[in-house]
């Protein structure tokens, strides 16, 4: 039961951070979250239909997707959470990459950097959504 705790707040933080964006955050920023969001259960569906053995192909795939989503999202809404956030998912792809290419490192610790990076990510959209937020406020109180 124990070794589920972390999964429930990973859960929980991960749900918050996205409706936090989509109540208070612009159109990046929600645009943003419900990739995450997306990706994030895409990996769950397809890590629970491999039986979680293994690293599939497929989550190269979709931590790759997001990369280029928060690229594109970077590039046309010129913010800089999503250039954080870009970085981070960089190098959670080259983790990917290293694995594919069974280099000589610990597979836990790629493991670790993986999800510790997942956080890093959830904090820059958290952040992004927080100055939007400020920004428009600061806005309507200016008028």
């Amino acid at each position: 039961m124990l070794n589920i705790a972390y999964a429930i707040f990973g859960a929980v933080f991960m749900l918050g951070m996205a409706l936090f964006a989509f109540l208070k955050g612009g159109a990046s920023e929600r645009f943003g979250a419900g990739a995450y969001v997306f990706a994030w259960f895409a990996s769950i569906i397809l890590q629970e239909s491999s039986g979680f053995r293994g690293l599939p192909a497929g989550l190269f795939l979709i931590d790759l997707a997001v990369l280029f989503v928060f690229i594109a999202i970077s590039w046309r809404y010129r913010q800089s959470w999503p250039v954080w956030a870009s970085g981070i998912q960089l190098i959670t792809v080259m983790c990917h990459i290293m694995m594919l290419t069974k280099q000589p490192v610990l597979l836990g610790s790629l493991i670790t950097v993986m999800n510790l990076n997942s956080y890093l990510i959830i904090g820059c959209i958290i952040v992004g959504t927080f100055y939007a937020w400020q920004e428009r406020r600061a806005a309507e109180m200016a008028r």
